[in-house]
């Protein structure tokens, strides 16, 4: 099996049917298989075989899913980046999992200039605009040279655990790690999304969330166009474009982030707006607060959590519509194909009620990091992930998160881990410490506060330390507060107290 069957198999049945809806017209299934085919092609004549890698940096679009499932035909891994991020992140990222191609939007070239220098051999593709050095996009796909019988099929057979889709995520030591999900791990997360959402083909799905995270290709995406669903894809998230296409069409099905939806909700139109042909609203990504949950449940529309995690594909737990309204502020119960436990530090199972930590199991979880098997033994025992978050099951088993993974920041759905900025903070010769850590806020969930302690006889001003960080990490990552102090209170053994810096950091 290979996941491009999908494709072809819808592509079978109703040949003529949208499968993509996307500004400039619509991409039918045997389109989109025929798309598929051709760069499958292409990319082996480019010498992409099996466990080879492709990354593609872009917005979403009809391509970038293309390229998804042409690598999954060939049993290659697809690497999607997170065009949020800065320039020396992507070139960490390069630099860990060499690609054999590299596929890039126009808009994102000026970008690629500063990665510095990319693997040798590595073939560049630009979408979009042509220029030196680079393949265009059209010229590749049109070299691909179709065989005699082009069911995608009958290509060739790609075992289950064989790797597809690679994501990088952030450590708590602010080193990226590759999260390694097999085509069998997104096929158990499609029959966790059904399960989920009760997906048909007569489903229209909207995706506004980018594809480069588990979140946007996989909470609904990928399982959408396995089912035979029109997906109606938007480049990225505009809140006036999201308003007109739940109301004019036919989407019953999306995904939309607390800040997503905080951002819908102080819109001019939100109080007006048409919700009527939505089945549900699926969320998560971080808590969700309860006053976004009834501003939803008061269009009439359930609000469903679901809860998990790149290395989670990303659906383990989740509540249903007919769940929603009844158990406000839970994420769920185990999904279809998983199991879940709560366990206290010695790893026994807690009583319901009881704080832990989560652990998943199921088919659906990564096979592990990217050449990291200290990292991967850390997280994967006995076939267990432990997510590092702590929750409790109230007395009918739906989960209830109360803490997120030990110091990490979720602002606007976005993954934050201090450790990367406090990393660059330090260089600073001016910086003596630096501590990071999120900060409650009305609008994206938490925002980034950095706290940092000048050397002696050294100024620092909040700009200063700012400065330090442009062009090194993502926008998104920058501290919105930074407050200079004459020392970080620590432990007997100089550790920095965290939760004593939160303290100092809310009195401020």
């Amino acid at each position: 099996m290979n996941l491009s069957d999908w494709i072809e198999r819808n592509a079978g049945l109703m040949p003529d049917k949208a499968a993509i809806r996307f500004p400039g017209g619509d991409v039918s299934y045997a389109e989109l298989a025929q798309q598929v085919a051709r760069l499958a092609a292409a990319l082996s004549a480019a010498g992409v075989g099996r466990g080879d890698c492709v990354a593609f940096l872009g917005f979403n679009s009809p391509q970038m899913l293309a390229l998804f499932f042409s690598c999954a035909r060939l049993g290659a891994l697809f690497m999607p980046l997170n065009w949020r991020l800065a320039a020396p992140e992507h070139s960490q990222m390069l630099r860990d999992c060499p690609p054999k191609v590299l596929i890039v939007e126009a808009g994102f070239l000026a970008q690629t200039a500063g990665i510095g220098d990319l693997p040798e051999g590595m073939v560049k593709i630009a979408i979009g605009a042509g220029t030196d050095g680079w393949i265009d996009w059209d010229e590749f796909g049109a070299a691909g040279t179709l065989p005699r019988d082009t069911r995608l099929g009958a290509a060739q057979e790609v075992p289950g655990d064989t790797p597809l889709l690679i994501c990088y995520t952030s450590g708590s030591t602010g080193k990226p790690k590759g999260v390694l999900l097999t085509q069998r791990a997104l096929e158990c997360n499609a029959d966790n999304s059904v399960d989920m959402h009760g997906l048909t083909a007569d489903d229209v799905v909207l995706t506004t969330l980018p594809l480069f995270h588990v979140g946007g290709l996989n909470n609904q995406t990928t399982p959408a166009l396995r089912a035979g669903c029109t997906v109606v894809l938007h480049p990225k998230f505009d809140a006036d474009a999201t308003f007109d296409a739940i109301e004019n069409e036919g989407i019953t099905l999306t995904v939309l982030v607390p800040a997503q939806l905080d951002m819908m909700m102080a819109h001019r139109r939100w109080a007006s707006a048409d919700f009527s042909g939505l089945r549900m609203v699926t969320t998560g990504s971080t808590i969700v607060p309860r006053h976004v949950i009834h501003a939803v449940h008061d269009k009439g529309v359930p609000l469903v959590q679901v809860y998990g995690s790149t290395e989670t594909c990303p659906i383990a737990v989740y509540l249903k519509a007919d769940e929603a309204m009844r158990k406000v502020g839970s994420t769920g119960r185990e999904a279809a194909n998983c199991r879940m436990r709560i366990v206290d530090k010695l790893g026994a199972d807690v009583a319901r009620g009881m704080t832990g930590e989560i652990l998943v199991k199921g088919d659906n979880v990564m096979v592990g990091y990217w050449q990291a098997p200290q990292a991967t033994a850390a997280v994967l025992v006995d076939g267990w992930f432990h997510t590092g978050d702590m929750g409790h099951l109230d007395e009918e088993g739906y989960l209830y998160v109360d803490g997120r993974s030990k110091e990490m920041i979720i602002s606007g759905g976005e993954n934050i881990y201090p450790a990367e900025i406090e990393n660059l903070l330090i260089e600073c010769p001016d910086i003596a410490e630096a501590s990071v850590i999120g900060s409650p806020d009305a609008r994206w969930g938490e925002i980034v506060v950095a706290v940092v302690v000048p050397r002696p006889g050294c100024k620092l001003t909040g700009e200063q330390v700012l400065k330090l960080l442009e062009g090194r990490i993502a926008r998104f990552k920058h501290p919105k507060e930074v407050i200079v102090v004459e020392a970080l209170p620590k432990t007997a053994l100089g550790k920095i107290r965290k939760e004593d810096v939160r303290q100092m950091v809310a009195r401020a």
